[in-house]
């Protein structure tokens, strides 16, 4: 995606919704696909609206604008990871206004099949 103001999107890329009624949701949406119909597919990883671990579709030009979503982080590698495809689904499992910081923070030890002492890897 090209033209003023516009950036580039990409498989991997985190981004946050800025319409005004997703301010209190918090919604972040990670590009999963470009599609050829000029829409891009993308996985909400992020909702305090409930929707987290569902897929969306979004027109690139809106996502490419910066005043419509903002990059919170680039492709790397880390999306390519099987475990940070784990860590994801764990996290939108326990994820809700009551969630805690040990919800998480269990989900995550379980999601990776950690044993105390032992290296996921």
């Amino acid at each position: 995606m090209s033209g003023a103001g516009a950036r580039t999107v990409a498989p991997g890329q985190l981004y946050r919704d800025l319409a005004p009624d997703m301010d209190g949701r918090d919604r972040r949406l990670r590009v999963t696909a470009l599609e050829d119909d000029g829409r891009v597919l993308c996985t909400v990883e992020h909702d305090l609206g409930g929707t987290a671990g569902r897929t969306t579709r979004i027109q690139l030009k809106a996502l490419a604008s910066p005043r419509r979503y903002a990059l919170l982080a680039d492709h790397d590698a880390l999306a390519a990871d099987p475990r940070y495809t784990r860590l994801l689904t764990a996290m939108a499992a326990v994820h809700g206004p009551a969630a805690t910081p040990r919800d998480y923070a269990r989900a995550a030890f379980e999601a990776l099949g950690l044993v105390a002492g032992q290296d996921a890897r």
